[in-house]
């Protein structure tokens, strides 16, 4: 069965070089005691994807070039499907910590995907033996993926082909027979693509002008904005060219504790509270290199906008939002009023993508924010190519499942994801959401972010402003009366005797 890729997915395909490509990387952690017998076996992992793969077809087909790009790229079956190929099994060495896996992770999302399978890899690595909260012998999975091969459906389909709701795994079924359809000959692409570009040539030439023209207007406009006010437009270190070599951090967060934050500024939403963490961390790691500008950066967000029209598929197009991180303002609740000032003036941020608590949506249903969070800035069409923004960085929210998942029966507590960087845009925020936890992960390279823990403990202090703010603007119970027993579930009590209410630390 042959399906013809989208004009933009099959610009994604087009957009990759040697040096940054379009890849999206899920990560997953496993506590496995939880799973039968205390242990997951690889072979158990790989019979998992076998039994299912059937439900994605999206998995056993590659993508098929028109000869002269004559046409856009088609999916076709791969008749020489191999899963082993695809399911690797690597571990790794002692002591097994969170920077190992971290450098690890980034290697792995950094290597370009073989464009002659199906878009997609998946590691099953061991020996996580020394992280936190977690028992010896933890594993992760990092699934790889390409955005062509993403889309909002598939999103969400991984993580339901992976994962049960319960510890106890149901029975594998033995995998459906497949039979590949054979794919058509060059000489019979390359009609099929002249036929296309003769029936229908405004396909290239209506897109493909627009897009140029719309392109050199942006960069007109954006040299006469250089050139008239240099100040106007701020450049940071990841304005540049990006080398091959990626790096990746995390942190995670209590997500009781952003709906506290939240409540330090009237309307604003836990999405605020993300940005506004951001351009926190954002500012300090800038200002601990004496890099900082004097103008606020500001940050590309993704928003998927429903067509009004849209039947029960709820079909839509991507689009693009700029708001200012606030990275000149010092005070941390002061920056939060500046990004909620400019969220609640936008229309799109009612309609933003992500699970309901990351955006004020309400009453509508979420999108799968895999699919549309990594389509970064420099690749958005439209209205976005009229002016050229310069921005600092994109926030993308990957939204995951709200209750706990099990693979095997190990139960997984960690769930994060790394997204594309490409030239002049060197820095990308995921900040995914799951069981409790929001988790903010930037993605950079080797070059322009040399000391990622450095990052990532800018981010962690950003957040620890706002969280001192919000534990110090909370409301103080009633002073406890002499001799009286003290309440169920009462808070500890100060020095002064006023309880000090008492909030988890991430």
């Amino acid at each position: 069965m042959m399906q013809q890729l989208s004009a933009q997915d099959a610009s994604f395909l087009y957009s990759d070089t040697q040096h940054a490509n379009a890849n999206v990387t899920l990560l997953h952690i496993y506590n496995q005691s939880t799973a039968p017998g205390g242990k997951v076996r690889f072979k158990s992992i790989l019979e998992r994807i076998a039994s299912r793969i059937d439900k994605l077809p999206m998995l056993r087909r590659r993508v098929l070039r028109v000869p002269l790009d004559l046409d856009r790229p088609y999916w076709v079956d791969d008749e020489n499907f191999d899963l082993e190929y695809h399911v690797r099994h690597i571990a790794l060495p002692k002591p097994g910590d969170w920077r190992q896996f971290c450098i690890q992770a980034a290697r792995i999302h950094a290597r370009p995907l073989d464009p002659q399978r199906p878009l997609w890899e998946i590691y099953v690595i061991e020996g996580l033996d020394s992280l936190l909260e977690l028992p010896a012998g933890s594993f992760a999975l990092l699934a790889k993926t390409h955005h062509a091969a993403i889309d909002v459906e598939l999103g969400s389909e991984i993580t339901q082909l992976l994962h049960d709701t319960e510890a106890v795994p149901p029975k594998p079924q033995p995998p459906q027979p497949w039979f590949p359809s054979r794919p058509p000959a060059p000489m019979e692409m390359f009609a099929r693509g002249l036929s296309h570009t003769m029936t229908q040539p405004w396909w290239i030439a209506g897109p493909v002008g627009r897009r140029l023209g719309q392109a050199a207007q942006a960069a007109a406009g954006l040299a006469g904005e250089l050139m008239g006010s240099p100040h106007a437009l701020p450049l940071t270190r990841f304005n540049s060219v990006v080398s091959p070599h990626r790096v990746f951090e995390t942190r995670r967060f209590l997500f009781e504790e952003f709906k506290a934050i939240r409540a330090l500024v009237a309307g604003a939403s836990v999405n605020d509270v993300v940005l506004a963490v951001c351009g926190g961390g954002l500012r300090r790691y800038l200002d601990l290199h004496g890099e900082l500008p004097e103008t606020s950066l500001s940050a590309m967000t993704p928003f998927y906008v429903r067509d009004q029209d849209a039947g029960a598929d709820g079909s839509g197009q991507l689009a693009w939002t700029e708001i200012e991180l606030g990275t000149a303002i010092a005070d941390a609740v002061q920056r939060l009023a500046h990004v909620q000032a400019q969220t609640a003036s936008s229309e799109l941020v009612a309609r933003a993508i992500g699970a309901p608590e990351l955006s004020r949506a309400s009453g509508q249903a979420p999108a799968a924010g895999l699919a549309l969070s990594g389509k970064l800035l420099g690749r958005a069409t439209g209205a976005s190519t009229r002016r050229m923004p310069t921005v600092a960085c994109t926030v993308a929210n990957v939204p995951g499942p709200r209750q706990p998942l099990y693979l095997c029966g190990a139960r997984m507590t960690y769930f994060s994801a790394m997204m594309p960087i490409s030239d002049g845009m060197g820095l990308a925020f995921a900040a995914t959401s799951y069981d409790g936890r929001i988790v903010i992960s930037p993605t950079s390279c080797r070059d322009l972010m040399p000391d990622p823990e450095v990052f990532a403990q800018c981010v962690r202090d950003a957040f620890q402003d706002l969280l001192a703010a919000a534990r110090a603007a909370a409301p103080r119970p009633p002073r406890a009366r002499a001799g009286s027993a003290p309440r169920k579930g009462r808070s500890r009590a100060s020095r002064s005797g006023t309880a000090e209410p008492t909030i988890p630390a991430a």
